[in-house]
């Protein structure tokens, strides 16, 4: 040590400096020490916290927690670590961030020190708060970032509603489940009618208008619990969970009925539209989930046969070249 520094003096000036906040507390949760970034943040001096009881100083505390905290230190002889992922903050001191965040508070990790003592006792606990705010902040608006990225991936960019990549593996994780553990299992597939003419006469903005209208119908009609999907152009797919051929045709029915009801105007014209709906239901025999998606192309495809404008179910009947490849 230099000639004239005094060791006690430099060590309070290195920890009045650090940009990190210093409490020292005993067994009975006196405050011994308490540095700068402490005073500044709590708005309480050195001189008013040294001395006092830390719970008594700072009701809002978690006391319980804290104390379970600090007397395992004092008992194992080893340090603690709390994050703000755990538990966002100790101390509820306000950051001076601009309002980017969830949470008015400074984001802490907190690092909970034995002191030793001449006979290896604990004889003091040091706790170090940490603002890792720009942190919380920074991950938080990842994750956010990452969150809409992810549901970008499995929703169509026009209609919003899911995509077809990921309506085929949520319908593969329900085959398999109903295949595994029972249950009901329905699909339902259509198509606008008549499409191609939509954007021939209106145009493809009017037409993608139609897509989005459909869609949001769609949305409106269905369970919370189904699974409505774009599968490509004009064509549309629903999962229904926990549900036989008997709900799902009522459920076709609802979707052409709103459908034909739309009102849609472009450019001071009226748009109608209607769709054909095929149906069908998981049974014992249904090999795959690509089986029913087959299945109920089929009954669309009768629909389109029969004048459009409705729904129908696979009859298995009337398909048993069908059933032999399968």
């Amino acid at each position: 040590m230099a000639d004239g520094l005094d060791p006690l003096s430099f060590l309070r000036f290195i920890v009045d400096r650090v940009n990190v906040g210093i409490i020292v507390v005993d067994r009975e949760m006196e405050v011994l020490l308490w540095n700068h970034f402490m005073a500044v943040n709590s708005g309480k001096e050195a001189h008013e916290i040294i001395g006092t009881n830390l719970f008594q100083s700072f009701p809002d505390l978690p006391e319980k927690w804290l104390k379970k905290k600090i007397n395992s230190v004092f008992i194992l002889k080893n340090f603690a670590f709390t994050g703000w992922e755990q538990r966002p903050y100790l101390f509820q001191f306000r950051h001076n961030r601009p309002v980017t965040g969830s949470t008015d508070y400074m984001m802490q990790n907190c690092t909970f020190l034995p002191i030793m003592g001449e006979n290896n006792d604990v004889q003091a606990v040091c706790i170090t708060v940490f603002d890792v705010t720009d942190i919380s902040i920074y991950q938080n608006q990842l994750k956010d970032a990452m969150a809409k990225l992810e549901d970008m991936s499995i929703r169509d960019g026009l209609t919003e509603i899911y995509n077809r990549r990921y309506i085929e593996s949520q319908l593969a994780a329900e085959y398999d489940r109903c295949h595994r553990y029972g249950g009901e299992l329905s699909v339902i597939l259509f198509d606008l009618d008549h499409f191609k003419n939509v954007n021939d006469t209106f145009g493809h903005l009017a037409g993608d208008e139609v897509l989005r209208s459909v869609s949001k119908k769609l949305v409106e009609v269905l369970r919370t619990s189904d699974i409505p999907g774009r599968y490509g152009g004009e064509e549309f797919t629903v999962i229904l969970p926990n549900t036989a051929i008997e709900g799902a045709l009522n459920t076709a029915e609802r979707i052409r009925s709103e459908v034909e009801k739309l009102e849609i105007v472009h450019d001071g014209r009226g748009i109608p539209v209607t769709v054909s709906i095929g149906v069908t239901q998981m049974r014992d025999s249904t090999p795959s989930h690509e089986a029913m998606l087959q299945e109920a192309d089929l009954a669309l495809y009768q629909c389109k046969e029969g004048g459009r404008n409705q729904a129908r179910a696979f009859d298995p009947a009337e398909h048993p070249d069908l059933d032999s490849e399968q």
